[in-house]
């Protein structure tokens, strides 16, 4: 099938914002676990920008009900901010530092963000079968995605 060349110019320039976006996401990610605690709460009481959230979905391909859920916010809630240049609140502007950190630690142990982003997008066994991506909505939950990582990073069982 041949598409017209205006069609190959829209599908690249997709491809590249994509990438451009995975790119701003795992540079979050890596800046945020170069800060002390006390910075991160700085920012997360400062809330983060809401531009975060486009690069955030596409580093996961998550879905709107996904980002819903991740970010304890409405997609309705995070547009209307976004229209209004306002930053993230404290809470979505945590879950989002938390996944970011983690993300960190996840491409540390898998050694690529391609394969990090991918096992934290897919289900998996030992989580009862929920993408380790999704527990990241609590703290507990994320706590037994470290534990996972952990036994990963060291070669054992998780």
């Amino acid at each position: 099938m041949n598409t017209s060349p205006a069609a190959r110019r829209l599908a690249k320039k997709q491809d590249v914002v994509r990438e451009e976006g995975i790119a701003a996401f795992w540079r979050f990610s890596a800046y945020q676990q170069s800060l002390t605690e006390s910075e991160r709460l700085h920012q997360i009481k400062a809330g983060f920008p809401v531009d975060l959230i486009q690069a955030f979905r596409l580093a996961f391909d998550l879905q709107d009900r996904h980002l819903e859920m991740l970010l304890h916010a409405s997609m309705s809630t995070l547009e209307r901010r976004r229209r209004e240049h306002k930053n993230l609140d404290p809470v979505a502007s945590e879950r989002l530092d938390r996944i970011a950190v983690f993300s960190h630690l996840a491409e540390r142990v898998f050694e690529s963000q391609v394969s990090a982003a991918h096992w934290m997008s897919t289900p998996n066994k030992a989580l009862g079968g929920i993408a380790p991506i999704m527990l990241c909505e609590t703290e507990i939950g994320t706590k037994q995605v470290r534990r996972i990582l952990r036994a990963l990073e060291w070669g054992g069982a998780a």
